[in-house]
């Protein structure tokens, strides 16, 4: 009995432990099919960190599948039984690790608890997949679930989960198959061009000597809409980790040229990163001189528009002196500015203080000094803590104009925060046949009690004449801004663009109050500007607004690739946009420019704002 039970036992204990290439722990799909199971592999150190190592074994023929593995110990004395090219035999147990904190991360294949490591041989060579030689990445869709006809930024967000669905991985068709199909391998990028400023972590994107789409002229990569109409959130740049040597990665720029990079490929926090060996250098960089728009001053019937995210701009902010620089060395002093995020008199104290009147004085003042230009300024001072953004700031959108060349319409009351603007309707002429829209208050808010505008900034809206007798109507807009996002490359499918739904309801919102203007006027001339906190190839968001407005880049024939106000991650992105009424479109020549005097920094921390301005030239019907 004794004999047969030491028998059970051995055979029970040989057959926990299986034998294993690396490719068959990885598979073709996002998931190892040995999660949870105790095996053995054999595989040659390519890289070597303070919480484990890589292998790369034998690869095969399928594309799909990996050949390297990532095996996790903080143990120093297992740590210490590798070295870079020691071919080993380890046991250990397949799993699937993502963090407790970030539940919508994917998960990273690893051995985790390895023991019994044999070093069969020493001083062997992992030579690296170079990527745009040996495989290149696709360059416009992330997975095959981002279903709908706005690629990821479909709405609704998170109908699947890429690790509930587990698909086989397509990687010539689909970015995050691709990283994920080379996960844990050793990879080379061939001549590196940063994408964005490094992260607070030291971290930066690029993409390498491989084929790209949204190319713009400083090197970065635009979002666009792909060739299929589908939009392109250039899935084949790729996250650059801190060194596993130790030394530190340079400061960067968009735009820089690097050394090559040569590292291991693996998905932490969220992306997918190659973590160097050892630092890149920078090999060139872009000039950061900006030059100053070609807008200049208007003629007749012509008006420069300028608009601005200041970035939490108070009294005593150190860049508001740079930003008044920016309005006439570089704008060339529009007619009329939109900003955004001009905060209380008092900052981000949280006093009760809710004018801004000191703040926009300091702003016109700089610039008078500056230009001897002297702007006037309006706003609407919002409800205590009521508007979002940073915690007693209480940002809001303010027009700064001239006002020899236009002033608000007189004759009705300046709104407060929770009045709503109406449009009425005067008469005139011959038995009252002539009808002109107006508004009840001027400048007034779009229904400022609306969920829509819950913890968000509330439209300004304006009515203007100008000195050569045009009315105009504009709209000052801060929406909702994407806190809360999930990431690009994380398990939601679609991404969590948050909140896509809140601001689906502002655009609606200002478009059927632009629509009550056209409805008693259809030549009305009328322009929207401001920090939109969204993408124009998101269509299910702006369609409302698309079908009654014209956005100026389009009317000014920007091309698609430079219309850009802001990088983020691995795109430079258009959160700012203007738009024009037809009768605007019909009126004259339109001109515009984004002027990317924050985009070109040097430095993350030289930018004065996470914006870009733009200014435009209309004329008016």
């Amino acid at each position: 009995m004794f004999r047969l039970r030491a028998l059970l036992s051995f055979l029970t204990a040989a057959t926990v432990v299986c034998s294993l290439n690396v490719t068959d722990i990885q598979g073709p799909s996002f998931t190892s099919p040995y999660a949870g199971q105790n095996v053995s592999v054999v595989g040659v150190v390519s890289a070597k960190g303070t919480s484990g190592f890589f292998l790369s074994g034998p690869p095969v023929e399928d594309i799909r599948v990996s050949n390297g593995l990532y095996v996790f110990s903080t143990t120093a004395s297992v740590l210490a039984q590798v070295t870079v090219g020691d071919q080993i035999s380890v046991n250990g147990l397949v799993s699937e690790y993502r963090s407790s904190t970030a539940p919508d991360d994917l998960l990273l294949t690893e051995l985790t608890k390895p023991t019994n490591i044999t070093v069969l041989s020493k001083n062997n060579t992992v030579t690296p997949v170079v990527l745009g030689k040996d495989r290149s990445p696709p360059t416009e869709l992330f997975t095959s679930l981002d279903e709908g006809p706005d690629g990821f930024l479909s709405i609704p967000n998170n109908v699947s989960q890429i690790q509930t669905k587990n698909p086989e991985l397509q990687p010539a068709l689909y970015g995050l198959d691709f990283w994920e199909s080379l996960e844990g391998q050793l990879v080379q990028i061939n001549s590196p061009t940063t994408l964005d400023f490094e992260n607070q972590y030291g971290e930066f994107w690029v993409y390498g000597d491989w084929p790209v789409t949204g190319k713009n002229k400083r090197g970065g990569l635009s979002i666009n809409f792909g060739p299929n109409g589908i939009p392109d959130g250039n899935p084949e740049a790729i996250l650059i980790d801190n060194p596993l040597d130790g030394t530190k990665n340079p400061v960067v720029p968009v735009g820089a040229k690097l050394s090559d990079i040569v590292g291991v490929v693996t998905y932490q926090f969220g992306f997918y990163y190659v973590i160097p060996l050892t630092a890149p250098t920078i090999i060139s960089q872009p000039d950061f001189n900006v030059p100053a728009s070609k807008i200049t001053a208007s003629k007749k019937n012509e008006l420069t528009i300028g608009d601005y995210n200041v970035e939490n701009m108070s009294p005593t902010s150190d860049h508001l002196p740079t930003v008044a620089d920016h309005i006439v060395s570089k704008l060339n002093t529009p007619d009329i500015m939109f900003v955004q995020e001009i905060q209380d008199n008092s900052g981000e104290t949280s006093d009760g203080v809710v004018s801004a009147n000191v703040t926009l004085a300091t702003l016109v003042a700089a610039i008078k000094e500056k230009s001897g230009v002297e702007y006037q300024f309006t706003n609407i001072d919002p409800v205590d803590g009521k508007d979002g953004g940073v915690p007693g700031g209480n940002i809001r959108q303010a027009y700064l104009y001239k006002p020899e060349k236009l002033t608000l319409v007189a004759g009705a009351p300046a709104g407060t925060a929770e009045e709503a603007v109406q449009v009425i309707t005067k008469k005139s002429g011959y038995a009252g046949r002539t009808k002109t829209p107006h508004l009840s208050l001027n400048p007034g808010r779009i229904d400022p009690t609306n969920a829509a505008w819950t913890d968000s900034r509330k439209p300004l809206v304006a009515e203007w004449i100008t000195s050569t007798g045009k009315t105009l109507f504009t709209i000052n807009v801060h929406f909702a801004s994407k806190g809360g996002s999930s990431s690009l490359e994380g398990n939601s499918r679609p991404p969590v663009n948050a909140p896509s739904d809140q601001r689906k309801a502002q655009v609606a919102t200002v478009a059927s109050f632009v629509q009550t203007i056209l409805d008693v006027n259809k030549k009305a001339n009328i322009a929207i500007a401001g920090d939109f906190n969204e993408f124009v190839q998101a269509r299910a968001i702006f369609e409302p607004l698309h079908a009654i407005m014209t956005e100026v880049d389009e009317a000014a024939g920007i091309p698609e690739l430079e219309r850009y106000t802001y990088v983020f991650q691995q795109s430079t992105q258009q959160l700012d946009h203007l738009y024009i009424s037809k009768a605007i479109v019909r009126a004259g020549k339109v001109s515009a420019e984004h002027v990317h005097v924050n985009t070109f920094s040097p430095t993350y921390a030289a930018r004065i704002s996470d914006h870009d301005p733009s200014v435009a030239k209309v004329t008016l019907a």
